[in-house]
């Protein structure tokens, strides 16, 4: 048996991959089933989470334990020494910290040779690149996170080594001083306390980020605070108003009082390209113009921070577009570099804000926005360039961002490339791709498949195939496959093998439940089954074109019988996003993301009659055929 134990465990799939691993071929361990009182509770929990779900046993504290924890002052903080052997488990760390992150490397280790789960006799010496390891989670354009999701979101991200968690928040936290702008099942200041508690149990640091220029319509609209929006009812607050500081400190000291003496305090202020204009016009002449008036923005930020001791973090885009920011704001803020795309480099941005002075963190991002499944192809170029080259230049950290532009993503769908950049941000060497594939079954799903790889890797294919550019692929399968617009941007793909990536990943999640994170593959199952339901729908329209004006009675009855088609896909899917919603968030605008599926069915409904009644009505009676267009798209009353 050892010698299978051998081979078995010369292919450990650990993400993230330690530094070194030395693994003693002809050598196998009992899994460990005691650890010492006062063991860590948040590792405990972790280790226990997985190995119930995998059938391993679990861990207790116990008077003969075999996991024994060691002080090693010579180990940099968050690093660890890690040993398995016949003997028992034995972690070396100078740190909590270090002997978490060693408890989730043991986590990932035991392997099942025939039934009987074993340890590989390994030393594993291990430590982070980035000092930092911040999720930047989007939880303000519709989908917000019950409490048992985000508490699950903490322990994922934990379990693979990042330290940091960082709502971004625009208008979801109930303020009590001022609660109208926020919705009714808004982040309460006892939630966000309790979140950051809970955080903290796992070696996580909660980091509010909270909007404070830009992004601020949800409250603008409020007639209480209309008179702060440079534009009527707009986006930016103005810097003018006398309502604008009063409310941000309010705020500001509110969610610090919730969440005492973060390392960071985020505050958003990106994407201000109308600062100078509507009612901020003559206060920004009169102050010394857009980069002044910016620069007193963060100053008054940092002045409101400043009690609870964090550290001040701001997006980069207006230093970007002036550098001569740098000189007028505290050096002792973060900059957070974001950029999304596959570009060539991003050294020149990483540049940029080194020679100012700042640290930074590299912040690329999943590029789950509009999409029915994120870009992977996209979003493993962005993090893997980006924070390489964030690596190269020592930056502080990475702050991983996930978006929900349109509302309607779902956050399961990110994992892949969330822990493709926490992976990236821990190992000191760049992250193959294909490495990262094959190891990501066995490490998130703990699954030995590699189909769930491949799964990921068609779902990527087929967005890609599809092309749909800006608007994203959530526009696209919303979209009328009737519309010329629509029909044209889908000429040059291939749908049919659009159809049968998708049933692909279909027939294998089907058939197929993975032991952890059941729910993630749940979401890719309804994402391949968008992308088969979106390509028939315009695989119907097109049969629909060509069969409509040869005629005869059967060529109307299918036109009939696929909007019925139509009809059916859209109620299943009903069902099955609702599902996945609500696994994960609060109510918000689910109801209207759900009528989106039943008004497509009630179209396809109302043209599967108008078909019916062509056929009845024109060819029975020898009549032609009314032109096309005005089927699909009757004339309103």
């Amino acid at each position: 048996m050892l010698l299978a134990t051998g081979a078995f465990f010369a292919a450990l799939h650990l993400l993230p991959k330690p530094v070194s691993v030395a693994i003693a071929s002809s050598c196998s361990a009992a899994v460990p089933r005691g650890v010492a009182p006062g063991f860590d509770e948040g590792a405990l929990e972790e280790i226990n989470e997985r190995w119930a779900a995998l059938s391993i046993g679990k861990l207790a504290a116990s008077a003969s334990p075999d996991v024994i924890v060691r002080h090693d002052a010579r180990l940099a903080p968050q690093a660890y020494r890690l040993r398995v052997d016949r003997g028992g488990t034995t972690v070396w760390s100078s740190s909590d910290d270090g002997v978490f992150y060693a408890a989730m490397t043991l986590a990932q280790l035991p392997q099942r040779i025939g039934n009987v789960w074993r340890m590989p006799c390994v030393t594993i010496e291990d430590h982070p690149a980035l000092r930092w390891r911040i999720l930047s989670d989007d939880v303000s354009r519709g989908p917000l996170p019950t409490m048992r999701y985000f508490e699950e979101r903490i322990r994922t991200i934990a379990a693979f080594k990042m330290n940091g968690y960082s709502p971004y928040m625009e208008h979801v936290f109930l303020s009590p001083s001022d609660p109208l702008p926020a919705p009714l099942d808004g982040i309460t200041p006892a939630q966000l306390r309790a979140l950051a508690l809970y955080a903290r149990r796992f070696h996580v640091a909660l980091i509010p980020e909270q909007q404070t220029f830009a992004h601020m319509h949800n409250t603008l609209k409020i007639e209480e605070y209309a008179p702060a929006a440079a534009f009527p009812h707009g986006f930016l607050l103005s810097p003018a108003s006398p309502i604008t500081q009063p409310y941000l400190a309010r705020l500001i000291r509110e969610e610090i009082a919730a969440v005492p003496h973060p390392p960071f305090f985020h505050i958003g202020s990106d994407e201000t390209s109308t600062l100078g204009e509507g009612a901020t016009t003559a206060y920004v002449a009169a102050h010394g113009g857009r980069s002044r008036v910016y620069a007193e923005h963060v100053n008054a930020m940092a002045r409101l921070i400043a009690p609870s001791g964090a550290r001040l973090m701001l997006w980069d885009d207006g230093i970007e577009n002036d550098p001569s920011i740098m000189r007028m704001i505290p050096r002792s803020a973060v900059v957070v570099n974001w950029h999304y795309g596959a570009e060539p480099s991003f050294e020149k941005y990483i540049r940029l804000i080194a020679r100012g002075g700042f640290a930074q963190m590299v912040a690329p991002g999943a590029n789950n926005w509009n999409e029915i499944f994120p870009d992977v192809t996209t979003a493993i170029e962005n993090e893997r360039r980006f924070i390489d080259e964030g690596k190269t230049a020592h930056v502080l950290g990475l702050f991983e961002t996930t978006w929900h532009d349109d509302g309607e993503t779902l956050y399961e769908a990110t994992w892949y490339p969330v822990l493709y950049a926490a992976s990236a941000a821990w190992e000191e060497r760049d992250v193959d791709p294909a490495r990262f594939r094959s190891d990501f079954p066995q490490a998130f799903f703990g699954a030995g498949d590699s189909r769930y790889g491949d799964d990921i890797a068609n779902l990527a294919n087929i967005l890609t195939r599809l092309d749909a550019g800006y608007q994203g692929t959530d526009a696209l399968f919303w979209g009328d496959p009737f519309d010329p617009t629509a029909a044209a941007a889908m000429a040059n793909v291939d749908v049919r093998a659009v159809r049968l990536e998708a049933e692909g990943v279909e027939t294998h999640l089907l058939e197929h439940r993975p032991p952890l994170h059941a729910n993630a593959a749940a979401v890719m199952l309804l994402a391949a089954r968008r992308y088969d339901v979106l390509g028939r729908e315009y695989q119907i329209a097109q049969e629909i074109r060509d069969d409509y004006y040869r005629p005869s009675y059967r060529d109307l009855v299918w036109c009939t019988y696929w909007m019925w088609e139509l009809r059916d896909d859209f109620e299943e899917l009903s069902p099955l996003y609702e599902r996945a919603w609500l696994y994960e968030s609060r109510l918000g605008h689910l109801a209207s993301n759900i009528e989106r599926y039943h008004l497509s069915a009630t179209e396809a409904i109302e043209r599967a009659d108008a078909f019916a009644r062509v056929a009845r009505e024109n060819l029975q009676q020898h009549q032609p055929l009314p032109p096309l267009d005005s089927v699909i798209r009757p004339a309103q009353p």
